[in-house]
């Protein structure tokens, strides 16, 4: 059984080193089960961590939304390769035509290439996912054309969510309860803040970068038009680990069927690349030491949560910290329970003016020079209104101000933050590096960071 004594003292020493509030984790493992526990859930209050505190799951979230699409794919009612609109005629895009040309699996995989990560329309109630998709067709278009490419995609697990009420009749958050709750024994979780303050649950804090100092986060869930990619659903490790469990052994529970779990550990697109991992359905597919592990982490304001499956272990992991900081802490422990060699990179020699432009999604500008014999990038955020901008920046916890980045090549069109010793980008600290895909006239047609594509514009757009 995994040793949880060593577990526990990871997690003391790293939170005690970096002033992170509070930490929960949970193995499963060899059918034993165990969850460890330090610090506080709210640096205000005082209150505990403890096994059985609520925390948002946020991303983690995309895993559930994804089974509950399989199983309307098992009962005859959704097609993988049909178009969307064929079930969501409403679903409308700015780019012309892209919308038709979007399958129901380019949702699950992240390859739609819709251009929505930083959109964030007010909206809650039943209306809430209706509300998302007026908006989407009225301001984001596509990044690249279906299949393509992949891009870390919340606007497609939202679409997908829509999709499910208007095929099923049901609204989202009562699917989620009756067919992933409930079907997986996940007994604390819940879909609102209404439910979660009646039970201990943990917010999230931001770190002073100076004084390294933290606070409590000003807003606790993204807007409930957020829900099927991870905005509103809340629960406990616990309750990971029993949806972890339920990909145990392929599936065959009563959450999801082994067809089901095969096609969600399945890659469906590898961009080849180590800065974001292959994709199945609903989960990354990572292998590590020989062993393939399914994972999602989810983020949410001020926290993060990571679930990873190891079906030919049985083993599951699943933890939270309230502070993004714990990210590294989720690796540090996956990595002792399934080891696995770095990454292999090294300095290359490029031509770096062909990688010169601006790079553009919805909302966010990069413009890419070089500067010293490195390049250099400056990111830019262009809010669309106030709304949304008072959403981003409570999630990030203030104003989203990003100095000046310099990347050396390490690969084949891939770089790496100068100064920072490449023996540190392992497992989810690789989203740091950034890779450059695709080719146009002027050069690369994409660049990739933390698993999201922006697309090259002429300069100055």
């Amino acid at each position: 059984m995994t040793d949880m004594a060593h577990i526990s003292e990871r997690v003391a020493a790293f939170c005690g080193t970096t002033n992170i509030p509070g930490y929960v984790a949970g193995v499963h493992h060899a059918g034993g089960q165990h969850i460890v526990a330090h610090g506080v859930a709210n640096a205000a209050t005082g209150a505990p961590m403890r096994g059985d505190t609520r925390f948002l799951f946020g991303s983690i979230t995309k895993v559930m939304t994804t089974m509950l699409v399989l199983r309307q794919v098992e009962l005859g009612a959704v097609d993988l390769d049909a178009p969307v609109v064929t079930y969501l005629p409403e679903f409308t895009l700015t780019t012309p035509g892209a919308a038709g040309r979007i399958l129901v699996r380019h949702l699950l995989t992240h390859t739609s290439g819709i251009d929505a990560d930083l959109f964030f329309p007010a909206g809650c109630g039943p209306d809430a996912l209706r509300i998302y998709l007026d908006g989407l067709g009225r301001q984001c278009g596509t990044l690249f054309e279906p299949g393509e490419l992949v891009s870390y995609s919340n606007g497609g697990m939202i679409v997908a969510g829509r999709m499910l009420e208007v095929v099923t009749g049901t609204p989202y958050h009562e699917l989620l309860r009756r067919e992933v709750y409930a079907t997986a024994g996940m007994t604390d979780a819940c879909t609102s803040a209404e439910e979660a303050i009646l039970r201990g649950t943990a917010v999230g804090h931001f770190a002073d970068p100076v004084t390294g100092t933290v606070r409590t986060t000003g807003m606790f869930t993204l807007p409930a038009t957020w829900a099927p990619a991870g905005g509103t659903p809340i629960g406990t490790v616990g309750d990971l680990l029993a949806l972890g469990r339920a990909h145990l052994a392929g599936g065959g529970t009563p959450a999801i069927s082994a067809r089901s779990a095969e096609l969600m550990r399945t890659v469906a697109h590898d961009l080849g690349t180590p800065n974001v991992p292959p994709v199945g359905m609903g989960w990354l597919v990572r292998e590590l030491g020989g062993t393939t592990v399914l994972t999602m982490s989810g983020a949410s304001p001020g926290g993060v949560a990571v679930l990873a499956v190891a079906p030919s272990e049985g083993l599951v992991f699943a933890a939270y910290g309230n502070d993004a900081r714990a990210l590294s802490l989720h690796d540090a422990l996956l990595s002792s329970l399934l080891p696995a060699a770095p990454v292999a990179l090294n300095p290359t020699d490029v031509a770096l003016s062909r990688y010169v432009g601006t790079y553009r999604s919805d909302q966010l500008r990069i413009e890419v020079s070089v500067v010293d014999g490195q390049l250099e990038e400056r990111i830019t955020y262009e809010p669309a209104d106030a709304v949304q901008e008072a959403t981003f920046t409570g999630f990030v916890g203030g104003p989203f101000v990003v100095p000046p980045l310099r990347y050396e090549p390490v690969g084949a069109d891939l770089f790496a933050p100068a100064g920072l010793p490449l023996g540190d980008l392992d497992l989810t600290s690789r989203q740091y590096l950034v890779s450059y895909h695709g080719d146009g006239p002027d050069g690369p047609t994409h660049r990739c960071s933390g698993g999201r594509m922006t697309r090259r514009v002429p300069s100055g757009r």
